[in-house]
This record gives structure tokens, sequence and C-alpha cells, in this order.
């Protein structure tokens, strides 16, 4: 259902804007401030489950297990990070088989060697063309062979390999079959220009506060030809911005000014909703 929904949103021509999730309530704020998608995204699981950088440390498992969560907080579409399938082609189609029967509608695979890193951060690599390409074949596969999700190709060989490598690979992995197209990291907006001008399908732009990739309006990335908009830190960096700023009021004895009052926080979590079927089901047993 979500996979059929994503397809619809896609299908409709215009940019689709796109904050990241790290858990269940980033999730559900997402879709309660109206957005119709969402991505989880690895750097910022990483984050907040482990504690830890995105440079491989966290788990198939771990993922997995926050893919669930999360998709059972939400009825919109969430799109998740596959890192690089987590092995060979067999271990990529389990992956994107469990991905798909966890409720995720789209699952993303990129190019680089294990353990994969954050794309905007220092060291990353990139196996060969063949390998990249075997990747998302194996994606591919899983999806024709049942499983109810889409593909997302993702390439980060524009840092260690350079922009024409990048768009070559993109041009085959469309031609694989792919449903989406990442290409993470370009330089400028003449790099992303060449990105949607050459490469068919649809695209999407990661806009990274302060990372490497120009941030760009949603009209002028329309006006580029990328269908997506993904926005993966936001949220994180503005939970990190207000929790230090939280205990750096505690920590000089004020109280944090500005924090949403508690009858906000429980409509947030549900608890209107959970006070109504409670009282339906105490009627019930009064009717028994």
């Amino acid at each position: 259902m979500t996979t059929a929904a994503l397809r619809s949103l896609l299908e409709q021509k215009r940019l689709l804007v796109m904050p990241c999730c790290h858990d269940a309530l980033s999730a559900k704020l997402i879709q309660q401030a109206g957005f119709p998608a969402t991505f989880m995204s690895g750097f910022a699981v990483s984050a907040a489950r482990l504690g830890l950088p995105d440079t491989g440390l966290i788990s198939f498992g771990e993922m997995l297990d926050q893919a669930r969560t999360i998709c059972r907080a939400v009825s919109i579409p969430v799109l998740g990070d596959g890192d690089t399938g987590y092995g060979n082609a067999l271990n990529i189609k389990r992956t994107v088989r469990e991905y798909a029967a966890a409720g995720l509608a789209c699952v993303m695979i990129e190019d680089q060697v294990s353990p994969k890193r954050c794309g905007h951060t220092q060291g990353k690599q990139v196996v060969g063309f063949d390998e990249a390409c075997l990747r998302i074949r194996a994606a591919v596969d899983a999806r024709e062979e049942g499983a109810d999700i889409l593909i997302m190709a993702r390439t980060d060989a524009r840092g260690p390999a350079g922009l024409e490598e990048a768009l070559q690979r993109l041009q085959a992995f469309h031609r694989l079959g792919a449903d989406l197209l990442f290409l993470e990291a370009p330089r400028s907006i003449e790099e992303m220009e060449r990105f949607c001008r050459e490469v068919p399908g649809y695209k999407m732009a990661n806009q990274i506060e302060h990372g490497l990739t120009p941030l760009l309006s949603p009209e002028e990335l329309q006006r580029l030809g990328f269908a997506i908009a993904a926005y993966p830190l936001t949220l994180l960096q503005a939970l990190i911005s207000a929790l230090e700023k939280a205990l750096s009021d505690l920590a000089a004895g004020h109280h944090p000014q500005g924090l949403r009052d508690f009858e906000h926080v429980k409509a947030v979590l549900g608890f209107p909703e959970y006070y109504r079927q409670e009282q339906h089901y105490a009627a019930s047993d009064r009717r028994d």
C-alpha cells in the first residue's frame, strides 16, 4: 500500500519535499506536519540509536528493527537506507525482502566499500563498476521476485572516482531497473544539472546543511529536474541544538524557555486517542 502511495506521489511530477526521520517519534512529527513521505536516514539512526558516527557501525538487524518501529508509527510512505546491502548479492536480496516486509516503500542500495560511511565525510571508497551494477541487479531481482518495494540506486563515486564515473554508474543503474537514482555529494549546481539532464528516471537531491552539495530552494530543485528533496540531518541537527540549549540552561540554574506544554506533548504521542479507546472499552464492559 505504501509502495503504491509512493509511486503515486512520484507520478504527480511535483517535487516531493521529504524530511528524514530517525525513530518513531520523529516520523510521527513529520507526518503530523503534513509531509507526504519520509526517509529513515542511516546517519540519523546511528546517531539516535547508538550515539555513534555513520561509519558502518550499525548492523542490518538494528536498521531493520528501527524500520519496523518507524513504519508501525505512521501511515505515510517510508523510504529506508539499506547501505551496501549488508553483504553479497544474496544478502542484498534478503535485505530488500526484509525491508519490504517491515513496511518500507523504498530501499536505497549504494556502491561504497563496506564498511560504508556518510557520503559527506572523508575516507569513503567505492567498489568497481561491475560490483556496483551487481548490487543493483540483485536488488531489482528481489523486487521482481515479489518484494513490494521500490529500489533507489545510489552512487558515491563522485568523490573518489569523479563525476563522469558517477554519471556512468547512474545510467547503468537506470538500465538495470532502479526506480530512483541518487548522486551523492555533487559539488555544484552545474553538477546537479548534469545529473538531471544526463540520467533518466526519478532523481533525489540530498540537502545537508553545511554539507558538500549546494542548498537550493524547492523551486530550484524542481526546475533542475529532481523528483525528491531529502533533508537527512535537519531534524537531528534541530534536536541536538535544542537539547544542548536546554541542558545548558539547566546547568546554569535556569529553567529552559520555549518548551512545548505538556498537553501538546501528550497530543503528539496519542494520549487523547488512547483515552477515547479506553473509555469505549470501559463502556462496553459496563454494557456486558
